[in-house]
């Protein structure tokens, strides 16, 4: 039975496995991912194997931190692994070491020091990789002997055959610690993308000007493999615009062009692709008794509709992957709600739809269900993240801001969608709207986190009391 050990370098597990061995020799499943990740190993997506053959016993090699994770075992032989831990963080400097032999594999997470001596001649050490050999990488190094470390070699390294490259690592002292893997938020100057940089101050922010993702030459001089989450806010969000022959072709480029060459930079670079959709992708017509659910069939309207679908089917084949469907979402930048207030403010009585059925979804929701999503390594693919509570029309919420601005509600008219595009949308190519926009949030719950309510969240909004109304109406 294959079993996983923790130790006490975080992340360095051990791994015990099946050896089935007759009078020919022996037989294992060195990796079989569907059983070690049931385990509790990372699924770490392995794209090298790599084999290092030793003559001799005494063979000592390391000790290095390379930036990628490493499965490490032997094809033959036995061998002394110990480890050091060279990251960023308290368990810098922490150590473990322990035989390999047929039966033992080690999972050794980036950025953890990585050595081994051979205990018997012919031995062969067998490890995959989860990110390619580049010439020029850099890493943090250790000497073999290093009296911090103390590690207890079998064999005196004196008597052992060392490179001499390693015999001029440093001492721990001497060593930089290795940064973790960042975050990186595209689409940073969106009313999202500052709500994600403001959750995640560490992130790296980047708009178009910075990185456009249709610039190939830029697309591949980008660094990441910096990387190991990237928060994919950007969108083109002009839903009518979408309609006309340039806002088409933009809308295409940023919802689904865009994010499929970051599902494509993820598979290569192993890191987690967060992409933030729409209701839209369905036409409103087959929802459940609760809402959409996350595995409804699609069913576009209009082009932006058909551009953030064809996104989700992209961002789909990333291997760590979190498509977060939302609805109605208010931030800090221009929206419904602050049109309302200024209407209000105003003294302007508008006529607002009250058939198209949802519920808001203000960005530090989105941001709260995405660090939960994260930090709690929830299973990746997609899920409805919106405010909870009752579903509401348009003209609901417009009288609840104008009641919270102290206008009276019935300021506010109803009227529908049919009715409203034939008096104010003479001479504009209107987008079709799904009328029912309610997304099923079941699975979101099943994560353990619980929306706030939308119309609660409304209300502290309006009233300033979140850092999303910075500005003003």
């Amino acid at each position: 039975m294959v079993e996983l050990i923790e130790t006490q370098i975080p992340g360095l597990l051990v791994v015990r496995l099946d050896v089935h061995e007759d009078s020919r020799g022996w037989f294992k499943e060195n990796w079989q991912r569907a059983k070690m990740t049931d385990l509790g190993l990372p699924d770490f997506g392995p794209v090298q194997n790599n084999m290092s053959f030793n003559t001799r016993r005494g063979a000592t090699r390391g000790i290095h931190a390379e930036p990628w994770d490493k499965f490490v075992s032997v094809a033959a032989g036995r061998v002394f692994g110990a480890w050091v831990d060279m990251r960023e963080g308290p368990s810098f400097g922490m150590t473990f070491h322990i035989e390999i032999e047929a039966a033992v594999a080690v999972f050794v997470p980036r950025g953890v020091g990585n050595s081994y001596q051979t205990l018997e001649d012919g031995t062969v050490y067998s490890y995959l990789v989860n990110d390619h050999w580049r010439p020029g990488f850099t890493y943090p190094a250790l000497h073999l002997g290093d009296p911090t470390a103390a590690i207890p070699w079998p064999i005196p390294l004196e008597e052992s055959e060392i490179s001499a490259k390693d015999l001029g690592n440093p001492s721990l002292d001497d060593v930089v610690p290795m940064a973790p893997r960042r975050t990186l938020v595209v689409g940073a100057g969106g009313q999202l993308g500052r709500a994600l940089c403001s959750t995640f101050p560490a992130a790296v922010p980047v708009d178009r000007d910075e990185l456009d993702l249709t610039d190939a030459a830029a697309v591949e001089a980008w660094p990441w493999h910096e990387y190991d989450t990237v928060l994919n806010a950007a969108a083109y969000t002009a839903v009518d615009a979408a309609e006309t022959p340039e806002g088409r072709r933009a809308a295409w480029a940023a919802n689904a062009s865009g994010p499929a060459t970051l599902a494509r930079l993820a598979g290569e670079h192993g890191f987690t692709l967060v992409h933030y959709s729409s209701d839209y992708v369905f036409d409103g017509t087959a929802a459940g008794p609760d809402g959409h659910t996350e595995d409804e069939a699609l069913s576009p309207l209009g082009v932006y509709a058909q551009s953030k679908a064809a996104g989700d089917l992209a961002v789909g084949t990333a291997p760590r992957h979190y498509v977060l469907r939302t609805s109605w979402v208010v931030g800090d930048g221009a929206n419904f709600v602050r049109t309302m207030q200024r209407l209000a403010a105003d003294g302007v009585s508008p006529a607002v739809v009250d058939d198209q059925v949802g519920r808001l979804t203000f960005t530090d929701e989105l941001v709260r269900a995405t660090s939960h999503l994260l930090d709690g390594k929830a299973p990746y693919g997609i899920y409805n993240v919106t405010n909870g509570g009752e579903p509401t029309s348009w003209y609901d919420v417009a009288r609840a801001v104008f009641r919270l601005a102290g206008r009276d509600e019935s300021d506010v008219t109803p009227t529908s969608t049919a009715a409203y595009a034939k008096e104010y949308g003479q001479g504009k190519q209107l987008a079709p709207r799904p009328l029912h926009s309610v997304l099923d949030l079941a699975k979101l719950r099943a994560t353990g986190f619980e929306p706030e309510d939308a119309m609660t969240a409304l209300e502290r909004y309006v009233r300033g009391e979140t850092a999303q109304a910075d500005s003003r109406p």
